[in-house]
């Protein structure tokens, strides 16, 4: 296994950390917010319900399902540009194992 430096380890884990904290803060206000402003919301339907009801039945689950996947993609983006993948681990490490 290739060794990284540090500052490249802490830019991996701080580019990782933002991303966790945007995903799970739109997660946050498209649950809780909707509900904290239901009255505001109730003015906009969405699919001929009221919004803040649809958010509340269906819409938090699937914004939530779309952040998980929005996640992925980024994460997978993210170790590529750090040079953690799984084709760069299996060319450095020429399939030698290590037993511990």
């Amino acid at each position: 296994m290739k060794k990284v430096d540090k500052e490249v380890a802490d830019a991996y884990f701080r580019t990782r950390t933002i991303l966790i904290v945007i995903f799970l803060s739109i997660g946050f206000l498209v649950s809780f917010g909707v509900v904290a402003f239901a009255e505001f919301f109730s003015q906009f339907k969405f699919l001929g319900v009221e919004f803040h009801y649809y958010m509340g039945s269906q819409g938090a689950v699937v914004i939530f399902i779309l952040c998980l996947f929005l996640n992925a993609v980024l994460s997978d983006n993210v170790d590529k540009k750090f040079g953690i993948d799984d084709d760069a681990n299996a060319s450095i490490s020429s399939g030698k194992t290590v037993d511990h």
